[in-house]
């Protein structure tokens, strides 16, 4: 195992080392394409690859066309089974965070919880990739209240942090008669304004936590997405009457979600390469969104 993570994970540098050749291969096709579109000639500075690159030009389909990235790498392979998550905690977690990650189990289909101890990052990590986690969740507080969420996606990342806001768990809840009982059905997922390319990747991020749901289900989970704060949702429908009657009950938990870092290494690798960062100041701007509209 450890010698396949080792060969997986030299794999991966290799094609990333490859994109700055294929970037720049791809604007050298770029700039042909459009000087035969528009008639002109050459650049000067390829007129000596230019039969070469025209060949290739010629070859190219869809696909093949815009060259991919590490960030497509990720999540290739991702529909190719369902993913397996894996929950745990801050240490010596209290009962509250306990009672959070209890709930948090049943919201993500096909994960397990972890009671840590006194286990380090580096060491869940290697257990998760032994044995074939997808996804790794860790769950934080701060005085008895979960203030953070980190979810890392293996074997190579991305990693993205969360703030957690607003917690209401089931357990909090006064009117248990209202709430409606917690299905294992795989949910089908609502992702409501994520149009900016931040936006677009965190989307990508929390729907692949979850595997594709049967038409049938009567499990919905939504993450609507207003002035940079996600809010989740998790609710049951049944219809009561007619094909337009539908009696709709929320399930919990809900909460709140604030992303303020993406980095494209997994979660015990220090030295990953920021992709986004919340920094100083960048609130004050009324006009910029940074997830969507």
């Amino acid at each position: 195992m450890l010698r396949r993570n080792v060969r997986l994970r030299r794999e991966y540098l290799y094609r990333k080392s490859l994109e700055g050749k294929e970037r720049l291969l791809y604007e050298k096709k770029r700039k042909i394409k459009q000087a035969l579109e528009e008639g002109k000639p050459i650049p000067t500075e390829l007129r000596n690859e230019d039969a070469a690159l025209r060949q290739e030009i010629d070859l190219e389909d869809e696909r093949t066309a815009v060259p991919r990235s590490t960030i497509d790498d990720e999540y290739a392979n991702a529909n190719e089974r369902d993913p397996k998550i894996l929950l745990t905690t801050s240490h010596d977690p209290s009962a509250p965070l306990k009672q959070f990650v209890k709930e948090l189990k049943f919201v993500f289909p096909n994960s397990q919880r972890m009671n840590r101890g006194g286990q380090v990052i580096s060491e869940i990590v290697e257990t998760c990739r032994a044995h074939d986690f997808t996804d790794l969740i860790l769950v934080y507080e701060h005085r008895g209240v979960p203030d953070k969420i980190v979810i890392s996606h293996l074997p190579f990342g991305p990693t993205s942090y969360f703030q957690i806001l607003n917690v209401v768990t089931r357990h909090d809840n006064k009117d248990k008669k209202e709430m409606g009982t917690v299905s294992e059905a795989y949910p089908h997922l609502i992702l409501n304004n994520f149009s900016t390319k931040i936006g677009e990747r965190t989307a990508t991020i929390l729907k692949h936590l979850f595997p594709v749901p049967k038409s049938d289900s009567k499990r919905i989970i939504t993450f609507a997405n207003q002035s940079d704060y996600i809010s989740f949702r998790h609710h049951v429908y049944r219809q009561s009457g007619g094909p337009k009657s539908i009696d709709l009950k929320e399930v919990g938990p809900r909460f709140e979600l604030k992303l303020y870092q993406i980095k494209l290494g997994t979660v015990d690798q220090d030295e990953a390469q920021t992709e986004w960062v919340l920094r100083s100041f960048m609130n004050t701007s009324k006009k910029q969104k940074v997830l969507g509209e």
